[in-house]
């Protein structure tokens, strides 16, 4: 750690890969790093320089795509280049490979906040997700592949189809019928067929320290969502879906950093989880703005100081209503 010339703050770099529109997170990372006297500089990658948060890098690097061969060397040369000290993936396209390569960045001295590869591979292939969730205990609900459906004489309607690789809540469809099964479970790549749960439905962020251990969660009751991510959501501290949840993570042996956990709330209080996600969840500036501040948490161990954290220590009820805001660009260029 090398310290700042005229002031007697520590300074390191830190990369936000496929940044995109995550302008909260980074201000929230800002902002942490300010209240830590760090002085820090903040890099983005993407395809494109059309985003938003990439604009608001300090340096700004673009890239080939998350599946190109060249892709993981060219992040450990800006990380190589540029002393940076911790690589934070924001969505879900190239954490496999980022899990794959840890090791590559840690000999540059950088920390990937991604879980090992098999809970990626867990968390990435639904069919996975369900199989590990009934082998540990944990309610879900069912799960079989199109054909099975299909073929099930007695299968109960509706039902939820969604690809077992999605994001983002692409490709998913209710069906009421045996007609519409046919007719979606054709349409939709890779197609699973899920039990139909009524409930509320609710995103947990899991903040999982250095040491592995869960120390942090916040349920997030979505209220509203719009293209896969929540729009207004609302911090709810219920007891049972804080334990259960920092049980699932535990048991998953996720992390570093932060994984959100999806769940529904059925009317009659039974917990069904249904996704897991080993990244920064979309809603994860309610979580941060409600007093998890899972930023200078992260920071604060990269600086070797263990952070006060206290597992319920948020705010309960507080509700984001979430809005577009304009980034402008004097020109195309850079």
């Amino acid at each position: 750690m090398v310290k700042c010339e005229k002031s007697n703050c520590k300074q390191f770099n830190i990369l936000f890969t496929c940044i995109g529109r995550r302008v909260s997170l980074l201000n929230s990372f800002k902002k942490a790093a300010k209240e830590l006297h760090l002085k820090c500089q903040f890099f983005g990658t993407e395809q494109t320089v059309f985003s938003s948060a990439f604009q608001l890098c300090d340096k700004k690097f673009i890239v080939d795509p998350v599946s190109h061969q060249k892709y993981i060397n060219q992040l450990l040369q800006i990380v190589r280049k540029n002393n940076v000290k911790v690589l934070v993936p924001t969505v879900d396209l190239d954490l496999k490979e980022l899990a794959l390569n840890k090791d590559k960045f840690a000999e540059y001295g950088c920390k990937v906040l991604v879980s090992s590869p098999e809970v990626v591979g867990i968390c990435q292939d639904k069919r996975e997700t369900f199989k590990f969730l009934k082998k540990h205990n944990f309610d879900t609900p069912q799960t079989m592949t199109a054909p099975q459906a299909i073929a099930k004489k007695s299968l109960k309607y509706p039902c939820f189809l969604k690809p077992w690789d999605g994001y983002a809540s692409r490709g998913t469809a209710v069906v009421r019928n045996r007609k519409e099964l046919a007719f979606y479970a054709n349409s939709i790549p890779n197609c699973i067929v899920q039990e139909f749960i009524k409930g509320f439905e609710y995103t947990c962020d899991c903040f999982i320290d250095f040491e592995y251990q869960v120390r942090c969660v916040v349920p997030r009751k979505r209220l509203e969502v719009r293209s896969g991510e929540v729009s207004k959501g609302q911090t709810v501290k219920n007891k049972k879906i804080m334990e259960e949840t920092a049980k699932l993570a535990k048991t998953l042996q996720a992390g570093p950093g932060i994984i959100t956990i999806q769940l529904i709330l059925t009317q009659e209080q039974n917990i069904k989880f249904v996704e897991i996600n080993p990244r920064f969840g979309g809603g994860a500036p309610l979580s941060i703005k409600a007093g998890a501040n899972f930023p200078k948490w992260i920071l604060s161990q990269l600086i070797g100081k263990k952070p006060q954290i206290k597992f319920d220590g948020f705010k309960d009820n507080l509700t984001m209503l979430r809005y577009d805001a304009e980034v402008w660009l004097k020109s195309y260029g850079d």
